[in-house]
């Protein structure tokens, strides 16, 4: 039996909530969309849109992207400091999901809003005041960045993302949900540490398949859908172009650096005292259990065109993504 303590360097860093997403293979919609979406500045009006969680993995892409797309962007910041940050091409905001006096200033005169948060225990209690604060401020559409596994999945971060799908469907103001499977970018973020220090990762994950997408791609779809049209009442669910196993990805990964990495099929209970052995607290070490569980029966293998036709280009490939970011598995100071 491995060493528990090999996993130490491996499991998820206790200071990094990264959106994990995430899973599950229903509520996928068969939709129709135009070639070319109308964009608010085509039609002549100019439409505030609102981009929450702007200094996040996700939020930061989605904010860059609406930047290059959208006539007038708001950014919404939870410290002045990241505020102060923010591209020169939006509007910056100080605000708080908590703070509903704060969002009501951030919303001032917003039409489109895209909510997203970090999987913490208060995801549904925040959430839910932002989309009372957005019905409040008369606010016309909202892309809700939820999580593969909400249509099915009973445990874990997919049921805390669906109890606010249903708040938001049941709202009235028109809508489009995301739920996004795994990111190519949590590959670096959980596993090249490990890599970089013992040649290989470790997971409670068996053969399980996960079709990766890049967060690039997410944003692209975000604010594609953030102007509603065709895209209103629709639940996407994003896939990655192939699904692989963390034997396949050990294997791409080797390709990519030019030696060898093997990934390391340990007991649940060898990564839970792993976790725990890392500060980080009983929540999170047993929701990111019950994920790897839903992963083992198929719930992120799921493979389709809807990404592809979406952002109407060819979605970023793993082996692009490993490629890109060789350096990472190799340079013991690269995340320094």
């Amino acid at each position: 039996m491995e060493d528990p303590g090999l996993t130490k360097l491996c499991v998820l860093h206790c200071g990094e909530m990264k959106l994990y997403h995430g899973l599950g293979i229903f509520g996928l919609q068969r939709i129709a969309w135009s070639s070319r979406p109308l964009r608010a500045a085509e039609s002549g009006a100019k439409k505030m849109v609102l981009i929450t969680g702007a200094s996040g993995s996700v939020g930061r892409v989605v904010l860059k992207e609406a930047t290059r797309k959208e006539s007038k962007v708001r950014a919404m910041f939870r410290s002045k400091e990241e505020a102060a940050k923010a591209p020169a091409e939006c509007e910056a905001v100080f605000a708080d999901y908590a703070d509903k006096q704060s969002l009501r200033k951030a919303l001032d005169g917003v039409e489109s809003v895209y909510v997203v948060c970090s999987p913490i225990p208060q995801l549904v209690d925040l959430e839910s005041k932002m989309l009372d604060a957005c019905k409040e401020a008369g606010v016309k559409h909202v892309v809700l960045n939820s999580a593969m596994g909400a249509g099915d999945c009973g445990k874990s971060f997919p049921s805390w993302h669906r109890k606010v799908e249903d708040k938001l469907v049941a709202s009235g103001m028109s809508y489009t949900i995301l739920r996004p499977n795994g990111f190519l970018q949590n590959i670096v973020t959980y596993n090249a540490p490990s890599i970089r220090a013992q040649g290989a990762f470790y997971a409670a994950m068996g053969d399980a398949r996960v079709s990766y997408l890049d967060v690039g791609d997410i944003a692209v779809v975000a604010v594609k859908t953030l102007q509603g049209g065709v895209h209103s009442g629709k639940i996407y669910e994003l896939n990655g172009p192939e699904a692989v196993s963390n034997q396949e990805l050990a294997k791409r990964i080797s390709k990519s650096i030019g030696r060898v990495v093997n990934f390391v099929d340990i007991p649940e209970a060898a990564q839970r005292d792993a976790m725990l052995g890392m500060g980080m607290p009983e929540w999170q070490v047993t929701a990111l259990l019950e994920l790897q569980q839903y992963y083992k029966q198929g719930g992120g293998a799921k493979t389709d065109g809807l990404l592809r036709a979406l952002i109407e280009r060819e979605p970023v490939t793993l082996d692009e993504y490993l490629t890109a970011n060789a350096k990472e598995f190799r340079d013991q100071a690269a995340s320094a």
